[in-house]
C-alpha cells in the first residue's frame, strides 16, 4: 500500500504562533507530537505541521497554500479572520485584475484565499491546493509515490488529488524560484509497512535517500531534490 500524505511541514522560528493561526483559520485542533505541533488533517485535507528552527526564513516558499471561497462574503470573512488572527497583507507583485488575496501567516507563509467561482479548486474543500515549485517529473513521481492520479498535466504543469478527492497538490513548472538555503518545507510520509522496503520502493521512483532525523525517521528527496520525511504510521 501506498504512504499516506500526513502533512506539509514547515520549519519556523515559533511554531506555537502559526499553528493557533492556521487552527483558527482552518477550525482545527493543535496536537503536539515529537518535535512539532501537528494540525491533523483527514481523508481528504492535507495536515500542518509546524517544527522549531534556529534560522530565519529566506526568500518565499517553495510550497504555498491556497483556500477556496464558496462566495464574495466568504472570501471577505476569510480574509478577516487571517488578518485578526496575526496575518497580514503580502505583495508579491500581484496584478490589480486579479480576484485571489494574497496573504502571510505569523511566520511569514504566503498563501492566497482563492476568489469564488474557481473551476479548477471546485470541491476540493477549504484547503483547496498545495501549490509547490517543481518541474513535471516531480509531479509525475509523486502521482506514483502516493498512487494518486493526475488531475492535471498540461504546459508542464502538473497537479494530483487523492482518488477520494480533497486537496491538490500541483507543480508550476518552469521557470521555477531558485532555491535559497536548506528546504524549510517537506512533506511528511507515513506507511503501515517496513518504511526501509517504503523508501526503496521510493528510490526506485527516482527519489534520492539522505539519511535519518533526529528521531530515526527517514530523510529523502523527491527527483527535484526537495526533501521530505517517511515514517511509521
Amino acid at each position: 500500500m501506498a504512504p499516506r500524505l500526513l502533512a506539509v511541514t514547515f520549519d519556523v522560528r515559533d511554531p506555537a504562533r502559526p499553528a493557533r493561526f492556521w487552527a483558527g483559520l482552518l477550525g482545527r485542533e493543535v496536537v503536539e507530537d515529537a518535535g512539532g505541533l501537528l494540525l491533523p488533517g483527514d481523508d481528504t485535507q492535507v495536515g500542518l505541521r509546524f517544527e522549531p528552527s534556529a534560522t530565519d526564513k529566506a526568500g518565499p516558499n517553495l510550497v504555498h497554500l491556497h483556500l477556496t471561497s464558496a462566495d464574495l462574503e466568504g472570501q471577505r470573512r476569510t480574509v478577516e479572520t487571517a488578518l485578526r488572527l496575526g496575518g497580514a497583507h503580502l505583495d508579491v507583485g500581484q496584478l490589480p485584475e486579479e480576484e485571489h488575496v494574497v496573504l502571510a501567516d505569523p511566520a511569514g507563509n504566503e498563501f492566497c484565499v482563492i476568489e469564488p467561482g474557481n473551476a479548477y479548486l471546485a470541491g476540493t474543500g477549504f484547503l483547496g491546493e498545495l501549490a509547490c515549485e517543481g518541474a513535471r517529473a516531480v509531479g509525475l513521481f509523486w502521482s506514483e509515490a502516493l498512487g494518486w492520479p493526475l488531475v492535471w498535466d498540461q504546459d508542464e504543469e502538473t497537479a494530483i488529488q487523492s482518488p477520494r478527492g480533497g486537496t491538490k497538490v500541483a507543480w508550476g513548472g518552469p521557470p521555477m524560484a531558485p532555491k535559497e538555503g536548506p528546504d524549510r518545507q517537506r512533506f511528511e510520509l507515513v506507511t503501515t509497512g517496513d518504511p526501509q522496503a517504503e523508501a526503496d520502493r521510493l528510490i526506485a521512483l527516482g527519489a534520492t535517500a539522505r539519511g535519518t532525523d533526529d528521531h530515526g525517521h527517514l530523510l529523502l528527496a523527491d527527483p527535484g531534490g526537495n526533501a521530505f520525511r517517511l515514517r511509521r504510521s
